[in-house]
């Protein structure tokens, strides 16, 4: 890494003027908020990139520019919280490009299978968050379909605290829990109908991708990315679902 965050030592130094603009420029997500909720990203960026180690991998450098636009996009889901809900991790791995990840499955006979699948990003339990590069900086040209691949590996990030991810985020209690599940299945349920109805009849096929019918996680995951990047098509698409998240993630409703 080069540069200002080279140097990087605690209590966290403030980002270059024109390093945070430029950051802004390139997301314009980003900038579309208020000026305290902006301030409030800037602070927590800083310490974001305090506490976390980024590596490139097959010889990429991270720059400073690379890094910050990283941090302040992971930091956008959790800027209600702080960086509690990211204190089981320390890394951050980018690759140049997607990723060829080890799988094995087991089937029905107990045989195994081994196959790779191609990642653009992932976020391990308990472990390190990886992310192609490419898909990142190629994020801010697809905010119109809600898409943003930072965001989707930390709001998995995020789902992990209390468990394996199943869509569910932490919550205070079980009546949280409980609203936040029906809302989600309501929601899920009615977005698979889409695909179906797409994949099988012709219909309008929804603006989501439709990795998000995978499962609860992904859906979750993919509709966070929709939520951030693009709230006004994500309330006209998903105007029962958006209440539910701004109950969770907004500064305002806590």
């Amino acid at each position: 890494m080069l540069g200002w965050l080279h140097n990087l030592i605690t209590p966290p130094r403030t980002i270059p003027a024109a390093l945070w603009q430029a950051t802004l420029a390139q997301h314009s997500f980003l900038a579309e908020r208020s000026v305290s909720s902006t301030i409030q990203l800037r602070a927590l960026t800083e310490q974001f990139l305090t506490q976390k180690q980024f590596s490139g991998a097959h010889g990429l450098v991270v720059t400073d520019e690379m890094a910050v636009a990283i941090a302040a996009q992971a930091c956008l889901p959790v800027l209600n919280f702080g960086l509690k809900l990211y204190n089981d991790f320390k890394g951050i791995v980018v690759h140049p490009g997607a990723m060829l990840a080890r799988r094995r499955t087991v089937d029905a006979a107990g045989v195994h299978h081994f196959y790779k699948e191609q990642l653009v990003g992932e976020a391990m339990q308990g472990g390190p968050v990886t992310l192609s590069w490419q898909d990142v900086a190629a994020s801010s040209e697809h905010t119109a379909c809600g898409y943003n691949v930072v965001i989707h590996e930390f709001v998995h990030k995020i789902d992990m605290r209390d468990g394996t991810p199943n869509g569910c985020p932490p919550l205070p209690s079980r009546q949280a829990r409980a609203a936040w599940q029906a809302g989600m299945k309501t929601a899920y349920d009615a977005f698979k109908e889409k695909i179906v109805m797409a994949e099988r009849f012709g219909g309008q096929p929804p603006w989501l991708d439709a990795y998000a019918a995978t499962s609860p996680a992904e859906f979750f995951a993919v509709a966070s990315e929709a939520y951030f990047v693009n709230p006004t098509r994500f309330e006209t698409d998903f105007a029962d679902l958006k209440p539910l998240f701004d109950t969770f993630f907004s500064p305002k409703s806590r």
